[in-house]
């Protein structure tokens, strides 16, 4: 999913990816996040905080920190992490957030992830986080976390993801949680980035293509398990968002 919530946070949850030209939008999860860049410049927005790292450089990003991604032209290597392989540096810093996310790798550290998988036992992840976070905490420097309301956006992000294939708007949202339509609408805009109508659009587009991927449902199946009660209105959305219509993501 475009913005995966639900499986972050497992106790022992770990992944790690390589990629090039790589893009995503404003999200937050419940795992530590580290990049490297193996070529190239890539710009990474951490809350209101721009970073453009380098080859070599590298961020932290910590759970629950809002962060974006944006590059025309680098390679990377991005490993998700949950705060429980690394649990006494989660509980070091559980009521604090670093003032600078970025820092510079060893060598030996990046040739030590590189040898990690998913599959590897938890004892060597274990051993290999505990070191990319020693590495950072030599250097970083920490402030204590603002009372910022972040238990609201997590209650967001998971209202989507319960309710993207049904009626999800921003005036069952407002009953849930209790504030008000034209509160949830601004603050959502102010610290996403992005209006809740659009998010929810790209959720459910993302959706929709995981299901063009992996199954053999028809167009119109896909459009409706991804919360659209119109053809036109789900074929308009796709390929505004995607660039390609679902027939053509499919042939792709």
């Amino acid at each position: 999913m475009l913005y995966q919530y639900q499986h972050f946070g497992l106790s022992e949850y770990f992944c790690k990816e390589y990629g090039e030209n790589f893009s995503f939008p404003a999200h937050l999860h419940q795992s530590f996040e580290f990049i490297t860049l193996l070529s190239g410049e890539m710009d990474i927005t951490v809350e209101n905080k721009l970073y453009t790292i380098k080859q070599g450089e590298a961020l932290l990003i910590f759970p629950h920190q809002l962060h974006a991604l944006s590059s025309n032209e680098s390679e990377h290597m991005l490993c998700i992490f949950s705060p429980e392989i690394v649990k006494a540096y989660f509980s070091k810093t559980a009521k604090k957030l670093p003032i600078q996310s970025l820092f510079m790798p060893s060598k030996n550290l990046i040739d030590a992830i590189n040898t990690l998988s998913e599959t590897d036992s938890v004892i060597k992840k274990k051993g290999i986080l505990y070191a990319l976070c020693a590495e950072f905490d030599e250097t970083a420097a920490y402030t204590n976390k603002q009372t910022v309301d972040k238990n609201l956006l997590s209650l967001v992000f998971s209202f989507v993801e319960n309710n993207f294939n049904k009626d999800c708007s921003l005036e069952n949202l407002s009953k849930e949680t209790g504030f008000s339509y034209a509160y949830l609408s601004r603050y959502f805009k102010n610290t996403v980035g992005i209006s809740f109508n659009t998010y929810v659009n790209q959720y459910r587009i993302n959706n929709a293509c995981y299901l063009l991927n992996n199954t053999d449902y028809s167009i119109l199946q896909c459009a409706l398990d991804s919360g659209y009660t119109s053809l036109r209105s789900f074929n308009r959305n796709f390929k505004s968002i995607t660039g390609m219509t679902p027939q053509e993501y499919r042939k792709h």
